[in-house]
């Protein structure tokens, strides 16, 4: 082995090609307060202890990077919640505040219930209620099969 590398993320960034209407989606439509907002450039969100989700204007993304911007595609943020009426009611709240319900409310393979959303700038999120997925104490997610 070369070197090492701790396994954890700080940061989820992702190219938004309309950082305004991404605004208005997280902050005025679902009430999340940014940690730092540069108008034209990036909104950061702490959404867990240690990890920031930053919405990165698709052109200045690509500035950063030293190539184009890449389209938001390809992978999912989840949201867990406490069951399915929560599943059903967090996809609602999205859908008002201007998400497009990617897919409803239904059970789902892994034994709990999700659904999907797409903010505006089409980043994918799940809303799933997942039995054998819990945070301990110290942090540390436990995947266990559902009992």
């Amino acid at each position: 082995m070369l070197g090492r590398m701790e396994q954890r993320a700080h940061f989820v960034t992702v190219a938004t090609p309309d950082l305004d209407a991404a605004r208005r989606f997280y902050v005025d439509g679902l009430g999340w307060r940014p940690l730092a907002d540069v108008p034209g450039e990036i909104i950061f969100f702490q959404v867990a202890p240690g990890t920031v989700l930053g919405l990165f204007e698709a052109t200045k993304f690509g500035e950063d990077l030293g190539a184009p911007a890449p389209a938001p595609g390809g992978f999912t943020l989840s949201h867990n919640v406490s069951g399915p009426h929560e599943v059903d009611r967090t996809l609602g709240a999205a859908t008002a505040a201007g998400a497009t319900l990617v897919k409803p409310g239904q059970h789902a393979a892994f034994g709990g219930y999700h659904g999907h959303f797409a903010d505006p700038n089409g980043v994918v999120w799940e809303v799933a209620h997942n039995p054998g997925w819990r945070v301990a104490d110290d942090g540390t997610v436990v995947l266990a099969a559902p009992e």
